[in-house]
C-alpha cells in the first residue's frame, strides 16, 4: 500500500477544528452574548455559576472553566462521580443512559430559584442530561445549554442513549449555544481505513465556554465590576493572588 501522508491528515484535522470554531464564533454571537449577560448578573450579585457536563468526555467541559487559570472563581463545577470516566468508561456510559440519575444530581446540589446552571453535552440527548434539565427547570433554575443541535436533531428517537421522552437539550434550556458538531463527532478519513477518526467536540465545548467567559468578563468590566479570576498556581505570585479570594468560595463551592 502507498504511504499515507499523516501530516496532510493532521492539517485537515486542524482545518476542520478551526472551521468549526469559526462557525461557533460567527453564528452563536447572539446566544453567547445573552448567556454572558446572565452569567455577569450572577457574578455581580456574588452568586455562583454552576456547570455540569453529564456524560463521559462532556465532564471535561465542566472542568475546562472550573478552577482554571484565567477562569472565573464564581464557577462551581458539578463533578459527580457517576459519569466520570475515571470510574470506568462503560460504567459512565451506562449511568448517563439511566433515567432519573440527572434528577438526583441536581436535587443533591439543592439548586433553585435564582440559581444558574450551564449544562454541557456534546450531543445533547442522553438521559442523565435531559433529567438534569427537567429537574432544574422544575426548581426554577435558569438554564444555559451548550450542545450540538445538528447532532441531537439527527439522532434517531429510538437511540438507546436518549431520554424516554426523546427530548433534546436545546429545546429545554432558556438559552441554547450550538456547538455545530456533526453526528459521529469525528473529522478525519484515513485512506484505506473504513472508520473516520479524530473527535472535535471537546474543542467545540471548550471554545464555546471560553468565549462565554470572555464575554462575561468584558461585560463585568464595562459595569465597573472586577470579577475574581483564578491565577495559575504554577506562575509566580499565583498562589498569593488566589489566596486573597479563597475565603469567599471555599465553603460555597463543593469541589473546590
Amino acid at each position: 500500500m502507498a504511504a499515507i501522508d499523516a501530516d496532510a491528515l493532521c492539517e485537515g484535522y486542524l482545518a476542520s477544528v478551526t472551521a468549526l470554531m469559526g462557525e461557533i464564533l460567527r453564528d452563536e454571537r447572539d446566544a453567547l452574548d445573552r448567556a454572558a449577560d446572565r452569567v455577569a448578573g450572577q457574578i455581580a450579585a456574588d452568586r455562583l455559576v454552576h456547570v455540569y457536563g453529564p456524560g463521559g468526555h462532556s465532564n471535561l467541559a465542566a472542568q475546562e472553566i472550573f478552577f482554571r487559570a484565567g477562569g472565573l472563581m464564581h464557577v462551581s463545577a458539578i463533578l459527580d462521580e457517576g459519569t466520570l470516566l475515571s470510574n470506568g468508561a462503560l460504567r459512565s456510559m451506562a449511568v448517563e443512559r439511566t433515567p432519573g440519575y440527572g434528577r438526583i444530581v441536581v436535587a443533591d446540589r439543592r439548586l433553585g430559584e435564582g440559581d444558574l446552571l450551564i449544562l454541557v453535552n456534546a450531543y445533547g440527548i442522553n438521559a442523565a442530561l435531559i433529567d438534569a434539565a427537567i429537574e432544574a427547570k422544575a426548581r426554577g433554575v435558569f438554564l444555559i445549554g451548550v450542545s450540538s443541535r445538528r447532532h441531537a436533531s439527527g439522532t434517531a428517537p429510538e437511540h438507546p442513549a436518549r431520554h424516554p421522552t426523546k427530548q433534546n437539550l436545546h429545546d429545554l434550556v432558556d438559552i441554547a449555544v450550538d456547538t455545530k458538531v456533526d453526528i459521529g463527532d469525528v473529522a478525519v478519513s484515513v485512506p484505506g481505513f473504513q472508520s473516520r477518526i479524530a473527535a472535535v467536540s471537546t474543542f467545540a465545548n471548550a471554545f464555546a465556554l471560553n468565549c462565554l467567559v470572555i464575554r462575561t468578563v468584558a461585560k463585568l468590566v464595562e459595569r465597573g465590576v472586577e470579577p475574581p479570576v483564578w491565577r495559575s498556581g504554577n506562575a509566580p505570585g499565583g498562589d498569593e493572588a488566589n489566596a486573597r479570594f479563597l475565603h469567599r468560595f471555599r465553603e460555597r463551592v463543593r469541589w473546590l
